[in-house]
């Protein structure tokens, strides 16, 4: 198998193009050509970038996990987000590999370097560095005017909720991005910022670990007044609802605010984020944004 590895990796070296440095959001050197013809998404929101710029035809590989548009789905698959093949990436040897601080390895990443391939890295850990990803993105791919367009377009969006949700009073939001074990967001999370611009504050967003895990009985010392579980795929959360809905101790429960939201608006840190803040924000101020 490394012996594959290396041959894929010289007969990539041997037919690479031309290409500039330039630094990645780590502030990592990357030699990138003018404009890259062949590449690989390691990342859902890295392809779903890719096709809201425009710029589908440049991308020639991406993970199972990427399955929007429904068209990325037909691209040749390079393995999971997390369990990437370096066999199959280095098949399709691709200029420039997209990848994200949010959800691949580093161990991976350094692979690839090590087999000659040049990876560009996003770190979108609050909205504003979404913004800022899918700038880079876009300037990397040839797009700069399309992905000036799509931020605006973004940053409107966001505008008009916070509009909508300012006069209103913060409600305490206990957002749950798996059920079992039981992880919340804390500080310097994408989701803690997502919460704000939703007009509400996140009971776990103080803590000092970005993913750290609860115990019921720290829920229930936070005193939620809204509870939000991320569904996750097609599975429901019909069940998680009904098992939260006995803990009468938590104002949230007596209220009956425990809702679901689809995880994959959320979780992914491209364009559709700005359907996620909206249907977060619709649950917290239901008589602003019905």
């Amino acid at each position: 198998m490394k012996g594959l590895l290396l041959a894929l990796a010289l007969l990539l070296a041997a037919g690479s193009a031309e290409a500039g440095t330039v630094r990645d959001m780590l502030g990592r050197e990357v030699r990138v050509p003018e404009r890259p013809g062949r590449v690989v998404s390691l990342a859902p929101s890295l392809t779903e970038t890719v096709y809201a710029l425009g710029a589908e035809a440049q991308l020639v590989g991406v993970t199972t996990n990427c399955d929007y548009p429904p068209e990325a789905a037909k691209k040749p698959k390079v393995g999971g987000m997390v369990t990437p093949s370096l066999e199959a990436i280095l098949t399709l040897r691709p200029d420039l590999v997209l990848a994200t601080t949010e959800g691949n390895r580093e161990e991976h990443v350094l692979e690839l370097e090590r087999l000659g391939l040049s990876v560009y890295l996003v770190r979108p850990t609050s909205f504003a560095t979404v913004l800022e990803s899918v700038l880079r993105v876009g300037e990397l791919l040839g797009r700069e005017a399309e992905a000036r367009k799509l931020v605006e377009e973004m940053r409107r969006e966001v505008a008009a909720v916070a509009q909508a949700t300012r006069p209103r009073p913060r409600p305490r939001v206990l957002y749950v991005l798996w059920g079992n074990p039981l992880i919340v967001p804390g500080r310097d999370t994408i989701m803690t910022d997502l919460i704000r611009l939703a007009g509400g504050v996140s009971v776990t967003g103080e803590e000092a670990l970005p993913y750290p895990r609860f115990s019921l009985e720290e829920v229930v010392a936070r005193n939620p007044e809204i509870i939000v579980l991320a569904q996750h795929g097609l599975n429901s959360v019909d069940e998680r609802l009904q098992r939260w809905r006995h803990l009468k101790l938590l104002p949230a429960v007596r209220a009956g605010r425990i809702y679901g939201i689809d995880g994959n608006l959320l979780h992914r840190p491209g364009p559709r984020i700005v359907e996620g803040l909206r249907a977060l924000a619709r649950l917290l101020h239901p008589e602003v944004l019905p």
